[in-house]
């Protein structure tokens, strides 16, 4: 059975799937075993510059005009299919990210629901009047800032692209999207399922390409009203920065350190899955991955050992064999990962337990086992930076004032998880977190969709998801009428 059903080498630009330009295309890699899965248009700034031309000539014409309810409907309908179509696309996003199958399942899914949401929200962004000086009537109304994009991340294609150009496309701009080079099947899925749904020419373009080329000359262009990418802080800042030049707003998302905390008096049987469940999904590949366990010391030795038992339990191997994790998405990150286990190394920390790599999984995967590691502190490189892999450190701690010193000692601020019985101690931790979320007694909430996200410090600015999402992608006009 061949991979991918469909071409994957075209970019959808003004509902047309088009060669690149200059007819180049670069091959798309299985991480699970390093053969080629696809290849995919390696596009430049030529073919940026006409998706963006026919994004403008959709809002000028069927798409500008189209009622919120009608957009709202389309969106739907792309829930429907998307739902219909769960398993091939599962099967897509696993190949291509190396995820396992239930996780890619899972991903799909959300982005049923997505577009369920958006769908449903379209046409509830509702305007205000204002009271003012007698004789004047004012009111605010929402409207689209016009053409967006997407500059979309190679760990989750299809939860990113639902939460960020579904919200822009329910508020009624046209996007732009340039999916990841290592892995854009599913993005490329979604505009073809936007097609089947009815959505008009130019309302979605899709341009595949690295990111020094078509994501460069997205980010920079003229004709972008608003500029959503999610990635690393050194990409998100010369992102910010080509779209300052042209007074372009701008949503980062980009990254975290973030730590669960766990108390004393803490329902441990409770909070284990979701201790080591939120740092090895996806490989540990996840923004918003818990890398940070910070234990009450008179647990910590109770803790550690409890995750270290889940540890050594977990397997390894191809996505398709779905176990507790696949391998990670690339030679490069794998070489990342391993860097960081080896600095681990050579500053004596301690490994508390490793999960096992299949025997069956290729030598050519790019696969790291799941790694737990205790004797670091704060400061420490493994809890100040992003390592984007499968890996945790156990810090212990004294106290609340302890926890929160710990917790907010890094340059991110993504997300955070507090455990504990207390609830007056809840609610002064998760206001004392410098985050963009707080999990109390969970983490995460199922993946929450109707949860405003994103992060402060380096973790970015700007929320997705949820109703907020759809303010950052509509233009607030005020109206003052005087009559008399």
């Amino acid at each position: 059975m061949a991979a991918v059903s469909f071409d994957t080498r075209q970019n959808l630009i003004g509902g047309e799937w088009r060669e690149p330009l200059g007819r180049e295309t670069m091959p798309l890699l299985n991480p699970s075993d390093g053969t080629r899965l696809a290849e995919i248009a390696r596009s430049d700034a030529a073919d940026i510059d006409r998706a963006v031309a026919a994004a403008q000539e959709a809002r000028r014409g069927a798409w500008g005009r189209m009622t919120a309810t009608e957009r709202g409907r389309l969106l739907s309908a792309m829930s429907r299919i998307v739902l219909e179509r769960a398993d091939e696309l599962a099967r897509l996003e696993a190949l291509d990210v190396g995820k396992p199958l239930r996780q890619a399942k899972a991903d799909a899914l959300a982005l049923a629901r997505y577009l369920e949401f958006y769908g449903g929200a379209a046409d509830k962004l509702h305007g205000d009047t204002i009271p003012y000086m007698d004789g004047y009537t004012v009111l605010t109304i929402y409207e689209p800032l016009g053409v967006t994009g997407h500059i979309v991340p190679w760990n989750y294609p299809m939860q990113i692209i639902g939460r960020s150009v579904t919200a822009s496309l329910a508020m009624g701009n046209a996007v732009v999207i340039k999916p990841a080079e290592e892995a854009c099947l599913t993005a490329l899925a979604y505009a073809r399922i936007a097609e089947e749904a009815g959505f008009p020419a130019g309302a979605i373009n899709i341009v595949s390409g690295t990111g020094e080329e078509a994501g460069a000359a997205l980010a920079a262009h003229p004709g972008i009203n608003h500029i959503s990418f999610t990635g690393s802080v050194v990409v998100g800042g010369l992102v910010q920065a080509a779209a300052a030049k042209n007074a372009v707003p701008v949503t980062l998302e980009l990254g975290g350190k973030s730590p669960q905390i766990v108390f004393e008096d803490a329902n441990l049987d409770d909070a284990l899955p979701f201790l080591v469940n939120a740092g090895i999904q996806n490989a540990g590949q996840t923004c918003s991955a818990a890398s940070r366990i910070l234990v009450q010391r008179s647990v910590h030795d109770r803790v550690l050992s409890a995750m270290a038992e889940r540890y050594s339990a977990l397997r390894v191997g191809t996505a398709m064999s779905d176990l507790d994790m696949g391998p990670l998405v690339s030679g490069r990150q794998q070489e990342i990962v391993q860097g960081y286990l080896e600095a681990a190394r050579q500053d004596g920390l301690e490994i508390a337990a490793q999960g096992r790599i299949g025997a069956d999984a290729p030598s050519s995967g790019y696969y790291v086992p799941p790694t737990l590691i205790s004797g670091a502190q704060g400061s420490s490189r493994l809890a100040q930076e992003e390592i984007f892999g499968p890996v945790q450190v156990v810090i212990p701690f004294e106290d609340e004032a302890d926890a929160l010193r710990i917790a907010n000692g890094t340059d991110y601020g993504l997300v955070a998880g507090v455990w504990t019985a207390d609830g007056s101690r809840a609610m002064r931790m998760a206001r004392g977190i410098e985050t963009g979320q707080v999990f109390v007694n969970n983490y995460g909430a199922g993946g929450g969709v109707e949860l405003p996200f994103g992060g402060v410090k380096r973790s970015g600015h700007g929320r997705e998801k949820g109703f907020e999402a759809l303010y950052s992608f509509a233009s607030l006009k005020t109206i003052a009428i005087r009559h008399g």
